[in-house]
């Protein structure tokens, strides 16, 4: 192959920056008996009831729950703001109480947006946040501790300009970037990436642009979840979203032997060494854990694991489930999986 060709190549997506990523991987490396587990893992998680992929379809966390167009702009205010929840401290993380539940992480943000709706604060119309102040940014999302947000003014001045693109180019709602997509995942992921530079989650590695694109998948994901595929979450094409690369979910991965590192990024991992994004050693561990979620989708697919959604459609597991069921995972065995290190990043990416 010429590789003068391939530098003026087009872009990789991520499914395809992942194959690059894992096939020239020098820390990272993914072990197909780990592949096999996982997928025997979720297929009986499956059948004994125990997960529910239909669940991701439901949220058990506090998003909102009106299948209308008001929950479109909210999955994107949510989405652009669903980075970097994590402390050093296992027993740290973000945390926000709402109707007295006390929820962590990802989950506090939901709450924290649903509890400013509740108080009236038009959280969700770029009209009123593409001029939103600090302090209000801090005011809408301080912890139960009363600690800021983590990366405070990085939310801040991304709200302020998501806002600003909607109102410029969208007509003020993240509804008109949807329907351009004509129910295309890959059209509207390439609209996401293309108008809003907060969500151009893209690295460089072996000198080639790859595109790892968490939160803007993650969007389409939940748009197409919330809507249960129909209607405007209706996507032909979401299988080809691939799974979301953050911290998390490749934690999940190790403790199912899929993914393996060598000693040297072991010894990283447990020290909490803080990489940059972009750092070679993250970029492997996200490109080898959206291809190992490829590879034991295929593997359920090899065994004709299906999901029924309604009483007409049946689905086979799609990399979005599988991203679903690991991060649950994750959760469920927090206290397990906690002598698991993760690769710690402070980025808007994840």
């Amino acid at each position: 192959m010429c590789h003068h060709k391939m530098q003026g190549a087009s872009k990789m997506n991520p499914k395809e920056s992942a194959a690059f990523i894992t096939s020239l991987a020098v820390d990272v490396k993914i072990n197909p008996i780990g592949i096999k587990k996982v997928a025997s893992e979720i297929s009986h998680a499956i059948e004994s009831g125990q997960f529910k992929p239909t669940n991701m379809m439901l949220h058990a966390y506090p998003l909102p729950v009106s299948v209308d167009a008001s929950s479109i702009e909210w999955l994107f205010v949510g989405d652009a703001l669903n980075f970097s929840f994590w402390a050093l401290e296992e027993d740290a993380h973000y945390s926000v109480e709402l109707h007295g539940v006390k929820y962590t992480g990802y989950m506090a943000l939901c709450a924290a947006i649903t509890k400013a709706i509740e108080a009236g604060i038009p959280i969700t119309s770029s009209k009123y946040y593409a001029n939103i102040s600090q302090e209000e940014v801090n005011k809408i999302f301080i912890s139960s501790t009363g600690e800021p947000i983590p990366m405070l003014e990085e939310r801040w001045r991304i709200l302020q300009e998501c806002g600003k693109i909607l109102n410029e180019k969208f007509d003020g709602a993240f509804l008109n970037c949807l329907e351009q997509a004509n129910q295309n995942a890959q059209k509207l992921l390439n609209l996401i990436v293309t108008n809003f530079p907060a969500f151009r989650d893209e690295a460089v590695f072996e000198g080639r642009t790859v595109s790892l694109y968490k939160r803007a998948q993650i969007l389409v994901a939940d748009i197409w979840g919330l809507f249960k595929g129909q209607g405007l979450g209706s996507f032909a094409d979401i299988d080809t979203i691939t799974m979301f690369a953050d911290y998390r979910v490749p934690q999940s991965l190790v403790h199912f032997g899929a993914l393996e590192y060598s000693e040297k990024l072991n010894k990283m991992l447990t020290a909490n060494h803080e990489f940059k994004n972009g750092d070679r050693e993250e970029v492997e561990i996200r490109g080898c854990s959206i291809h190992a979620v490829e590879l034991i989708r295929e593997e359920l697919g090899a065994r004709s694991v299906y999901v029924t959604i309604n009483e007409e459609k049946t689905l086979p597991l799609n990399s979005a489930m599988i991203d679903y069921f690991l991060w649950e995972f994750r959760r469920r065995f927090a206290q397990k999986l906690a002598v698991i290190p993760y690769h710690k990043v402070r980025c808007i990416y994840y």
